[in-house]
């Protein structure tokens, strides 16, 4: 009995002991747990985040397919109203001119017909004295007639004394913005299409005096009736003799000296544009302008210039000239004649450059443009939101040395022909030949390296839109974004905006 009462103390120290051994085991148990029990729902909610990704960027590229084919489709609508508004006027200007034509022909009937009667009249009066005269010249006699029409007589003696030996070269280059051998060559590879023959009516007007007619005209853009009295010619022949020579300098000249580049000349342009910028694969800098024009009779909102009109507060009116130059400002393509309301964006897809893009011709190169322009696989431009970064601030800069090229060489055709800067006479379904003209003598004087005259003074203004739809491929934005890194780790962009 006393044995069974000793051990029941002991028998309770054991259950305690295992008690106590017992409860860190379940511990540890409960906590074990609890950490699965954690451990599962962060790889659940991480497989929610991971699934809620992937349908986020479902819907992002549903969206963009949507944008695209919306964009495509505004695209093709526009593309269909310009031509079919283009057609239009193409088709309102010929019916205009024959209407002229018309009026012309029986105009010259009319003085025909008067001319005769006058011829009669004459004679019957001196009958007997045209007859010795005739006689006379049959004989070879001095009295022989020359068929000769009245002319009024006009001084040329402005244009003798440009045309002499002697003439200073400097003031030759101030009247045609131009040295005395750059013009002779222009009247050599011109010569044999402008050169007309003599004619038993009247003489015929020198090669030297066409051009310079010209190219008068293009650099002062005085009147024809101050261009008549220079020159010594009616005004109805200088109206003539300028888009004669504007179209011979397009047809002769221009496939020579305004052409897109070779691929030896591409790589030398692409090196110089590298050097400058740092920017690689660079072929071109793209610039949009306006000229302005007298109000057309036809399709007048087309050409209804409403940035320039509410900056000058006065009615402006213009067509577009789209150009590409290189690095020394020498254009190499040009898309002249769009209407003036068309933004940049616009003139660039009807342009023959964006047709040339859509065959790839222009794959693995850059076009530098403004903000005016879409980014695209081909075209590149600066970043456009409002807090850029420091990467983002260094291309813009890198790139607006580039963009400054384009802008410079217009600047420089405006300055060098100044009937650019104001609305001009010609009328509109000839000024894209005399505009291509003036691009094409713009880069004969650039080539020869014809200094310009340092009164000549211009500013270029011309708004930019940002287009509607800025980017127009993602492959675009990685490669735009890749360039700005590359600038910056390379050290090719600076950092000015800090100092």
């Amino acid at each position: 009995m006393n044995d069974n009462n000793n051990n029941l103390p002991n028998k309770r120290r054991r259950r305690k002991k295992e008690a106590i051994q017992e409860t860190p085991n379940e511990t540890d148990e409960n906590q074990g747990a609890v950490k699965t029990k954690d451990l599962k729902e962060i790889i659940t909610s991480l497989l929610l985040l991971e699934e809620q990704e992937k349908s986020e960027q479902e819907e992002l590229v549903k969206e963009e397919e949507e944008k695209k084919k919306v964009f495509e489709a505004n695209h093709k609508k526009t593309t269909k109203v310009m031509w079919d508004y283009y057609s239009n006027v193409q088709q309102h200007h010929s019916d205009l001119e024959e209407l002229g034509n018309v009026r012309k022909r029986k105009g010259r009937a009319n003085n025909a017909a008067l001319a005769a009667c006058a011829a009669t009249t004459v004679v019957a009066v001196d009958e007997e004295n045209i007859t010795k005269a005739n006689n006379n010249s049959e004989k070879g006699g001095p009295g022989a007639p020359q068929r000769r029409l009245w002319v009024k007589n006009r001084s040329k003696a402005w244009w003798d004394q440009c045309n002499s030996a002697d003439f200073p070269e400097d003031e030759f280059k101030k009247a045609f913005r131009m040295g005395k051998d750059t013009f002779e060559l222009i009247c050599n590879e011109l010569s044999s299409v402008v050169a007309k023959e003599n004619t038993m009516l009247r003489d015929a007007v020198p090669v030297r005096q066409r051009v310079a007619v010209c190219i008068w005209r293009l650099a002062t853009g005085e009147p024809l009736r101050l261009v008549s009295k220079r020159f010594g010619l009616g005004i109805s022949t200088c109206h003539k003799l300028v888009l004669e020579v504007c179209t011979a300098i397009r047809t002769v000249l221009m496939p020579k000296y305004l052409q897109w580049p070779d691929e030896n000349k591409m790589q030398d342009i692409k090196d110089e544009y590298e050097a400058m910028s740092g920017i690689p694969n660079v072929v071109g800098s793209m610039y949009t302008t306006h000229i302005p024009i007298i109000a057309p009779k036809i399709s007048v909102a087309a050409y209804f210039n409403k940035r320039h009109t509410e900056r000058n507060q006065k009615t402006s009116y213009s067509i577009t000239v789209q150009g590409v130059v290189d690095p020394r400002g020498v254009f190499t393509d040009v898309c002249i004649g769009w209407p003036g309301s068309m933004p940049d964006d616009q003139v660039l897809e009807k342009s023959a450059l964006f047709q040339r893009a859509n065959t790839g011709l222009l794959n693995g190169v850059w076009i530098v443009g403004s903000s005016g322009y879409p980014l695209m696989d081909w075209v590149l431009v600066p970043y456009t939101q409002q807090h850029l970064t420091w990467t983002q601030h260094a291309f813009n800069e890198k790139i607006g040395e580039v963009q400054r090229i384009g802008k410079e060489a217009f600047v420089r055709l405006k300055r060098r022909w100044s009937c650019l800067q104001k609305r001009t006479e010609v009328k509109l379904q000839d000024l894209p030949v005399v505009l291509g003209a003036c691009c094409v003598l713009h880069n004969i004087c650039e080539m020869r390296n014809e200094e310009m005259d340092p009164e000549l003074n211009f500013e270029l203004v011309d708004d930019e839109m940002v287009p509607e739809i800025q980017l127009r491929s993602t492959n675009a934005r990685l490669a735009r974004d890749a360039i700005a890194h590359n600038l910056l780790h390379h050290n090719h962009a600076g950092t000015s905006f800090l100092s």
